[in-house]
C-alpha cells in the first residue's frame, strides 16, 4: 500500500475498494499474509483516527466481515486469528485495539475456537487490564472489551489464576458505572456491564464447587456477592436491571445466569433485603408467569425438554428463599398469596396428553415452598394432593436439575456445572434486553417509603426478531456488537 493512498481517497466507495484491494494481494506464505494483515489494519486504523469511513459501529462491523468473509481468512483461519489475538495482547494504540477486538468478537461468535484460543493464550487478564486502563477512552472500545470478556467467559471455565486478576476496585467500577447510567434510557453501555457481572458470578460459583487442587491457597472470593453484601444499597440499579432482564429473556442460559445470582442474594443473610419491596413484587409476578409458561412438552426434543425442566427447577429454587427470607415474609405482606398457592398446585397437576409427567424434583420443591409459614393453611387439601402426587412418582437418579445444574434437593447451593455446559445441551437462542429504564424519582435524594412505588413495572415480553443483516441493524438503530440482542 503506497503512502499517498490516504491523500487520494475521495469517497466511501473508494475506501472500501482500497480495502478489498489489500485483501486481494498475493499471500502464498505466512510472511505474505502478515504483510496483507499489517496493511489492512494500518490502513483502517489511519482512517478511523481521522473519523472518516470508520466512524460508526456499523462501519467497523463491515470492516470485520470484509476480512472474515475473504478467501484470505477462510483459507488461513487459525493463523490469522492468532495474529489478531497477538495484536490484542501486545498493541496499545486505541484504534488498532478497537479493530482487533471487534474482529475477534465477530469471529468468535461464529467460531467458538477463537474464544478458546484466547483462553489458552491468557487473554482474560489482558482484557481486565484493558477495561481498567481504557475506561476513559472511546466508549465503543470499552464496550467491545466488555463484550469480548463476556463471550470468552461464557463458553468455558476460567482458570483460578485468571479470576484472581479481578479485584474489588474492578467490580466496584462496574457497579458504579451502572449507577451512573441509570438515568440514561438510551445508553447502549448498560447491558454489557451487567453481563460481565453475571458471568463473573457464574465463574465464581463454578470454581467454588471444584475440589481444591494440591498446593492451592484456598478458595477465590466471589467479589460480586462480597460487594453486594457490603454495599448493596448503593448499587440497587443493578438489581432492578436483573428483574427487567429476567422478564424479557427467553433463552435458557441468560435466565440461568440471572437466577443463580438471585438465589445467592436470597440465601445470603446480608442481602436478604437488597431489593426494594415493590421490586420483589415485580419479581414474584415474573416468576409466576414464567413458571406457568414453562411446559416440558412431550413433543419437544430431549435437549430442549431437559433445558425446560432445569429452568423450572431453578425458578422454584429461587422462589422458595424469595418468599421465605425477604420482606415478603413479614407479617401482613402476603403479596399474591393465593396466586402463589394456585401456582404451586398447578405445577403438580398439569400433566395431560400434551405435557410430560410431573417429575419428582418439581413436587419436592413445591412441597418446600408450601412449608413457608405465610403460605400454609389449616387442613390444606392442596398439601394432601401434592403428597399423593409425590407418592406416585418413582425416585430417579437421573434428576435433570442435578445433572445439568449440580443442585441437589437438600442443598440447592452453588452450581457444579457452568451455564456454558447447560446451554450446550439446548438450542442456542439470542438474548433480549430490558426496556429503557425510567428515571427514578427521589425526594431530597431519598426514595419515598423505601420503595420505588410504581417505578419498576413488568413490561410485556419482547420477542423482536434478531438483526438479519448489517443494513437492517443500521436502519433499526441497533448495535452490531450487541449479539443481535440489544434493544436500546
Amino acid at each position: 500500500m503506497q503512502e499517498d493512498v490516504g491523500q487520494r481517497l475521495d469517497s466511501e466507495q473508494h475506501f472500501w475498494e482500497e480495502l478489498d484491494g489489500i485483501l486481494a494481494a498475493p499471500h502464498a506464505t505466512h510472511e505474505g499474509i502478515d504483510d496483507v494483515l499489517r496493511s489492512y489494519l494500518a490502513f483502517a486504523a489511519e482512517w478511523k483516527l481521522k473519523e472518516e469511513y470508520l466512524s460508526s459501529e456499523y462501519d467497523v462491523a463491515k470492516y470485520c466481515y470484509r476480512l472474515l468473509d475473504a478467501p484470505l481468512f477462510q483459507g488461513n483461519q487459525d493463523y490469522i486469528r492468532r495474529q489478531f489475538l497477538y495484536c490484542l495482547l501486545q498493541d496499545d494504540d486505541v484504534d488498532t485495539l478497537h479493530l482487533a477486538a471487534a474482529t475477534l468478537l465477530f469471529d468468535g461468535r461464529a467460531n467458538e475456537p477463537a474464544f478458546e484460543l484466547m483462553q489458552i493464550e491468557g487473554a482474560f487478564p489482558r482484557l481486565i487490564e484493558l477495561i481498567r486502563a481504557r475506561r476513559d477512552d472511546s466508549i465503543g472500545l470499552h464496550r467491545l472489551l466488555l463484550e469480548l470478556t463476556y463471550e470468552m467467559a461464557r463458553i468455558q471455565k476460567l482458570r483460578r489464576e485468571d479470576l484472581t486478576t479481578v479485584d474489588d476496585p474492578f467490580v466496584l467500577f462496574l457497579f458504579q458505572r451502572i449507577e451512573e447510567l441509570s438515568d440514561d434510557a438510551e445508553d447502549p453501555y448498560h447491558y454489557p456491564l451487567i453481563r460481565v457481572l453475571l458471568i463473573l458470578n457464574e465463574q465464581y460459583m463454578c470454581l467454588a464447587n471444584e475440589p481444591a487442587s494440591p498446593g492451592s491457597t484456598g478458595g477465590v472470593t466471589n467479589r460480586v456477592m462480597k460487594l453486594l453484601s457490603a454495599h448493596g444499597p448503593l448499587y440497587r440499579t443493578f438489581g432492578e436491571n436483573l428483574i427487567l432482564l429476567l422478564n424479557r429473556e427467553s433463552a435458557l442460559a441468560p435466565q440461568l445466569l440471572i437466577l443463580k445470582l438471585l438465589y445467592l442474594l436470597f440465601t445470603t443473610q446480608s442481602t436478604y433485603e437488597y431489593f426494594y419491596t415493590n421490586d420483589l413484587h415485580v419479581l414474584v409476578d415474573v416468576i409466576i408467569r414464567n413458571l406457568l409458561d414453562l411446559d416440558p412438552s412431550i413433543g419437544k426434543l430431549d435437549e430442549e425438554r431437559d433445558g425446560q425442566k432445569a429452568l423450572r427447577h431453578t425458578y422454584l429454587r429461587v422462589l422458595c428463599p424469595l418468599l421465605r427470607n425477604t420482606q415478603l415474609a413479614r407479617e401482613g405482606n402476603n403479596y399474591k398469596r393465593e396466586e402463589v398457592r394456585k401456582l404451586l398446585y398447578l405445577l403438580v397437576n398439569r400433566s395431560t396428553a400434551h405435557f410430560a409427567p410431573v417429575d419428582e424434583t418439581v413436587i419436592r420443591l413445591v412441597i418446600r415452598c408450601k412449608q413457608i409459614e405465610w403460605l400454609k393453611e389449616d387442613g390444606d387439601e392442596q398439601d394432601q394432593e401434592i403428597e399423593r402426587k409425590l407418592a406416585e412418582v418413582a425416585p430417579k437418579e437421573s434428576d435433570v436439575a442435578k445433572k445439568l445444574l449440580g443442585m441437589s434437593l437438600d442443598d440447592a447451593g452453588v452450581s457444579s456445572l457452568s451455564v456454558v455446559e447447560v446451554s450446550a445441551k439446548v438450542t442456542k437462542e439470542k438474548p433480549t434486553v430490558p426496556a429503557p429504564r425510567r428515571r427514578r424519582k427521589k425526594t431530597n435524594g431519598v426514595v419515598p417509603n423505601g420503595t420505588h412505588g410504581a417505578e419498576l413495572k413488568v413490561p410485556p415480553r419482547d420477542l423482536s426478531a434478531s438483526i438479519s443483516s448489517l443494513e437492517d441493524a443500521r436502519e433499526g438503530g441497533k448495535s452490531p456488537f450487541a449479539d443481535d440482542a440489544d434493544e436500546v
